[in-house]
């Protein structure tokens, strides 16, 4: 069991210590969703499962705090509620929990992050889809070889690998880069 858990450990070392060779596009991502936020924009996360858990970190860091006291930045988790999520799974099908609350929500100008291991859920492309034609700027944190979402996305992040602990491992990195820069950068306006 030792050497398996060292497996995995190294490997997801390995893709971390990647990410250094993609932090312009890290960067960008937070420039794009800076220059949304600053202009009365929303940044709109969404995921499924493991990914699900870490769009809703990314809006209570933005919402709460990172690590400065500041006001609130304007961000909605569309899995932050599971009385809609289930209304819309049993009135309009699974596929549309993220869809239909975009549609709602959100308006040209906008930031939707979309988070997925694998890039073909079904959900995360609608509203991916959605977003485009909506005007909402598109974005992932991707995992594998990007899926079907990164054609999708105006500006995405893979992840290069076929292990989603570690494509999520990453991608905390990730979430807690995009909150050091975008509370940095919006603190200043």
């Amino acid at each position: 069991m030792h050497d398996q858990l060292l497996s995995q450990l190294q490997h997801s070392c390995n893709k971390l210590s990647e990410l250094e060779s993609q932090l312009p596009d890290v960067l960008r991502l937070g420039e794009v969703i800076v220059a949304s936020l600053t202009a009365g924009g929303t940044l709109f996360t969404a995921g499924n499962g493991g990914s699900a858990a870490q769009a809703l970190h990314l809006t209570e860091e933005l919402i709460g705090r990172y690590e400065a006291t500041r006001p609130p930045i304007r961000s909605i988790s569309l899995v932050s509620d599971p009385s809609a999520m289930t209304c819309i799974a049993n009135d309009f099908g699974f596929e549309m929990i993220f869809e239909r609350p975009l549609k709602g929500l959100a308006r040209e100008g906008d930031v939707l992050l979309a988070m997925s291991t694998s890039g073909k859920s079904e959900n995360i492309l609608r509203a991916l889809k959605a977003a485009r034609d909506m005007g909402v700027t598109t974005m992932g944190l991707l995992g594998r070889d990007g899926g079907p979402a990164l054609e999708h996305c105006e500006h995405a992040l893979v992840i290069d690998s076929d292990k989603s602990a570690t494509i999520q491992d990453v991608h905390q990195v990730v979430i807690h880069l995009l909150c050091e820069l975008i509370e940095h950068c919006v603190a200043k306006h």
